[in-house]
């Protein structure tokens, strides 16, 4: 196949047995994870501007409650651009150390992938990994970018975000639903739960109208919650 040559050609090992063993694969999967967490950070609010928002990343926030298979619903050109970050990391990695094995690609797109669907699955279970590391993104955190717009663009942590200023909204919001848990610690799960949905579809409204401003509409206009 023509990508052998290519690979090898910047130093990928793509059929020499036996595989890399587990502490040689794990930094350099690491180095995947915070490059492309980086890449992701920047370009995913590139895709939230302007002309890139309005025909490129708005279809894949066609949902405000995304679920696992809509981690990959997306323009073309969104998966090019975000792709190029998940691709670039081992690419770099390997034109300098010239020591990466094709099967720690196929294990870091695995787990990238397993990533993108586990925070786009609306699911956050006790077990879920955000719980595990702190600053693990996680269905929670991606979720309130669905429905806020305008924070939490990180992909698999959440530092940049804090870094830059890019959750306030998000803590904000995490503060406001901690207060009303606590003032209601006495009501019945159907008060909780109904308490909690009016403060998300508050943080939604505001959301669609951020959108509507990045595309250059009226934000009083077209709105509605879905």
């Amino acid at each position: 196949m023509a990508f052998h040559p290519l690979a090898e050609s910047i130093g990928m090992s793509t059929y020499q047995v036996p595989f890399p063993s587990i502490k040689i694969m794990i930094p350099q999967i690491a180095f995947f994870f915070l490059f492309e967490d980086l890449f992701h950070y920047i370009a995913h609010q590139m895709l939230h501007t302007g002309v890139l928002y309005k025909h490129i990343h708005k279809i894949h926030h066609e949902y405000s409650a995304p679920f696992g298979l809509a981690a990959e619903y997306a323009h073309p050109a969104e998966v090019m651009i975000l792709g190029a970050g998940t691709l670039a990391g081992p690419l770099l990695y390997c034109y300098f150390a010239r020591n990466l094995h094709i099967f720690t690609m196929y294990v870091w797109i695995t787990l990238r992938l397993v990533q993108a669907i586990d925070a786009h699955s609306g699911y956050d279970f006790p077990w879920s990994r955000q719980h595990i590391p702190p600053f693990w993104s996680g269905a929670e955190h991606h979720d309130f970018h669905h429905m806020a717009f305008t924070n939490n663009f990180s992909t698999s942590f959440r530092w940049w975000d804090r870094i830059c200023g890019a959750d306030m909204k998000y803590q904000e919001y995490r503060a406001r639903v901690l207060v009303a848990k606590k003032a209601m610690v006495n009501a019945s799960k159907e008060q909780r739960d109904a308490m909690e949905l009016k403060l998300m579809t508050e943080v939604e409204a505001e959301g669609l109208r951020a959108e509507a401003e990045a595309e250059g509409r009226s934000p009083l206009k077209n709105i509605k919650l879905q």
